[in-house]
């Protein structure tokens, strides 16, 4: 196994510990999603292997960042320990911003950079980013968020041969939707009195 390889597989593992922990919201989810997303920089900009994915190298930054403000969260006294539901105007709002957030950075990507999909790559960047801080803050609505972008980014990935990551955003596609329903279930119990 090369050393791409190694750190495309310790970079997934990492992932899946995040995921897992961040499903039954143990804060601890957010220490292996912040070295799981630094990994992941490496990986979408590393000049050998022809990736080219640098909207997704901007977002894996922002999941180190997200972690580091998820994990304040998520353990400051202050914090609502509770999953919130957003009205459906916050969420028409989110999904406005991302729609027109995409289109210009896939434009940046597209003229500036040799970029790879970059308006597919740049879509599923805005979105994660948008639904990442949801997760930070516990809005239930992240999870439909989530649906959405790792379904469009297993075809993504596999597109640039990404393999393990492609397995990666499989497994996120189907936990995306265990995850909505552990926290649907969590808010229910949550607000009965």
């Amino acid at each position: 196994m090369d050393a791409y390889t190694t750190i495309e597989a310790i970079s997934v593992l990492l992932n899946l510990i995040f995921l897992g922990l961040l499903i039954i919201q143990n804060k601890w989810c957010w220490p292996f999603g912040i070295v799981g997303s630094a990994l992941g920089v490496f990986l979408f900009v590393w000049p050998d292997a022809q990736v080219k994915l640098y909207s997704e190298a901007i977002l894996y930054s922002y999941y180190v960042w997200i972690g580091i403000f998820g994990w304040w969260n998520w353990t400051s006294k202050q914090s609502e320990k509770n999953i919130v539901s957003w009205s459906i105007r916050k969420n028409v709002s989110a999904l406005i911003i991302g729609l027109g957030v995409f289109p210009v950075l896939g434009f940046v990507m597209d003229e500036f950079f040799d970029s790879n999909s970059p308006y597919l790559d740049a879509l599923t960047t805005t979105f994660s980013f948008i639904a990442s801080f949801l997760q930070a803050k516990r809005v239930l609505s992240s999870w439909h968020f989530w649906i959405v972008i790792n379904g469009v980014s297993i075809y993504l990935y596999y597109s640039r041969g990404l393999e393990l990551y492609t397995g990666l955003m499989v497994v996120y596609f189907a936990f995306s939707m265990y995850g909505l329903k552990i926290w649907k279930r969590d808010l229910k119990v949550a607000s009965t009195p």
